[in-house]
């Protein structure tokens, strides 16, 4: 196919709402296949991600993860005499994310011939997209094959009696950050809250406090990973408060503290906590509210559905698609790039569907000890029907890990099909342990049996040999 040059025109293949990771994929990949193809944004190029999501959170991250591992190695541990530099790491986090502008990202735009549209844009009909420019005009774009939906997720802040009014942080807040507070309060102890628990409390504020409704942190992860990090957390002087419920929030000044009342399963009283700064992160909301779905017969602010082409689900919308956090099926950036890559294939007129997001979705949490899976759980194996099979093998009993320092300790766990001999989950938790996850999600995606992971041999001495412990384990 030709590939078309339409960007003075209001009539392109592909228009695709949202330039986050998703968007930017898909139109970028729409146009390697010919396609015409523009994307509007009314924020940011590069979307939550970029700027206020997975890249500044870990650069927040970051100084206190090497002080620690450096903290591990005898002969390194002595050297470490100072703490994290918090200025340099906020000039880092700055630097990461352009500094809030979006310049550099034009430039991969333009080299793939994708048009861009500023301003807010929403469906007006099949095909249509209406877009509202920052100066008060209006244009009204014209899909050929395609509208696509990238809009993503924003934070969800939950029906608590005065906490709206209170201000509190969201992760925009959080990854923006000037000024460390003193004493910050996080409601939410999934991967974003325990992620920047720990970023906090290594940057310097004097109390951090996790409040969970659930009974164990990361409560959709093995129950294992959500223990361990506690202690890690805990150990560094953090609180972490599980099965609690928040009755109410309350902030007299918004320069001035903040108050939280709870009370947990086990207690009838409520108690109070007193923070600088609350962060909430108990749970995202689809970003489609004000996308114009009525138009088309869709419901504003829910999950756009989708099918395995990334298609909406609808009478006559054969030519709507949904990719990324917006259609709930996996709210994690990478899955959206995996959907978008799919979407733009299935345009293009190609036969493909996506599975990657039902069962084998690699997912890390950045905290000290780092919890890395995929796939399901073994709850959730035996729920499905499965005759499940479970092993683990201590991460520190290697000979990889021993050479990285002391206390360098961990799980690895595998979730075994005992019928099919295959694996359909696993977990690792311990220093760095990410890395080793994409092994993982391999052998989930291509269904390798166990006797042919038999002959994959871990090189010696890396931590990657706990495959050959966790094998052993099974009875090979």
């Amino acid at each position: 196919m030709t590939k078309k040059r339409s960007n003075t025109s209001n009539e392109f293949d592909v228009i695709v709402i949202g330039a986050g990771p998703a968007g930017e994929n898909l139109a970028g990949r729409c146009a390697d296949h010919g396609l015409s193809t523009v994307i509007v944004e009314r924020e940011l190029v590069g979307g939550e991600c970029s700027y206020w999501g997975c890249m500044p959170s870990k650069v927040l991250l970051r100084p206190g993860d090497v002080l620690a591992a450096a903290h591990r190695v005898p002969g390194a541990a002595s050297a470490v005499t100072g703490i994290v530099d918090v200025d340099a790491t906020l000039r880092s986090r700055d630097a990461i994310v352009s500094h809030l502008r979006d310049e550099g990202q034009l430039q991969w735009l333009d080299d793939k011939d994708v048009a861009l549209r500023r301003g807010a844009a929403r469906l007006a009909g099949h095909r249509r997209v209406q877009v509202d420019h920052l100066d008060g005009s209006t244009t009204l774009l014209v899909a050929r094959a395609a509208v696509v939906l990238a809009t993503g997720t924003s934070a969800a802040l939950p029906a608590i009696p005065g906490l709206a009014d209170a201000q509190p942080w969201t992760n925009r807040e959080a990854t923006g950050v000037k000024d460390i507070p003193a004493r910050l309060a996080i409601l939410g102890g999934g991967a974003i809250g325990v992620e920047m628990a720990q970023a906090f409390r290594r940057l310097g504020a004097r109390e951090v406090t996790i409040i969970e409704g659930a009974p164990r942190l990361l409560a959709r992860e093995e129950p294992f990973a959500g223990e361990e990090v506690r202690a890690a957390l805990e150990a560094q002087g953090i609180t972490v408060i599980v099965d609690a419920k928040v009755a109410a929030v309350e902030r007299t000044h918004l320069s001035g503290p903040v108050t939280i009342r709870y009370a947990t399963a086990a207690e009838t009283q409520t108690r109070s906590l007193a923070a600088d700064e609350l962060l909430v992160a108990a749970g995202r909301r689809p970003s489609t509210g004000d996308l114009g779905l009525e138009t088309v017969g869709l419901q504003p602010g829910r999950f756009v559905p989708v099918d395995d082409q990334l298609r909406a689900q609808g009478e006559g919308l054969e030519w709507l698609y949904a990719v990324g956090d917006c259609n709930g099926r996996s709210l994690l950036t990478h899955m959206g790039k995996y959907q978008a890559r799919i979407a733009a294939d299935v345009i293009a007129g190609r036969s493909i569907t996506a599975r990657a997001d039902n069962g084998i979705v690699p997912r890390v949490t950045f905290t000290d000890p780092q919890v890395a899976a995929v796939g399901v759980t073994e709850a959730q194996a035996r729920d499905d029907g499965i005759n499940v099979r479970a092993v683990s093998y201590p991460l520190g009993n290697v000979a990889g890990a021993v050479t990285q320092g002391q206390g360098v300790n961990g799980t690895a766990f595998l979730v075994i099909d005992d019928d099919k001999r295959t694996i359909v989950g696993a977990t690792f938790t311990g220093p760095a342990v990410q890395e080793l996850l994409h092994s993982a999600t391999i052998a989930i995606a291509t269904a390798a049996t166990l006797d042919d992971l038999w002959h994959a041999v871990p090189a010696f001495p890396t931590v990657s040999e706990v495959w050959l412990r966790l094998l052993e384990a099974y009875g090979l």
